[in-house]
């Protein structure tokens, strides 16, 4: 891992159907203790439409190239509890390296 870790985390995996059968998130945990780099950001874009500001938040987590993590899964901050779903995984490689896992997170409410 080339990032210094800021909490650990719990990768959350799995969906079932409910009393109306739609898919509902299951809480089973398959990996605990993960660390991780753990940052929300915040931007302010304007437009030539409304030039009145907006906040925009977003998290980003970094891990360890060999964590194993899908863009199904979620993971949940042990130090907050807080749950995000991942929207993307990416990772690019670097020159006989592998960089670390990207992940673009959404935070649930």
């Amino acid at each position: 891992m080339y990032v210094l870790p800021t909490t650990t985390i719990s990768v959350l995996r799995g969906t079932v159907l409910d009393e109306f059968l739609d898919e509902a998130d299951t809480t089973t945990v398959v990996a605990t203790g993960v660390p991780a780099s753990l940052i929300e950001q915040t931007r302010r874009p304007y437009t030539p439409d409304n030039p009145t500001p907006r906040v925009i938040r977003y998290s980003i987590a970094r891990l360890s190239s060999d964590a194993d993590i899908r863009e199904s899964d979620r993971i949940k901050d042990e130090s907050t509890n807080r749950i995000y779903i991942i929207e993307a995984v990416s990772s690019t490689t670097g020159f006989g390296m592998c960089n670390d896992l990207r992940l673009d997170l959404k935070q649930t409410t």
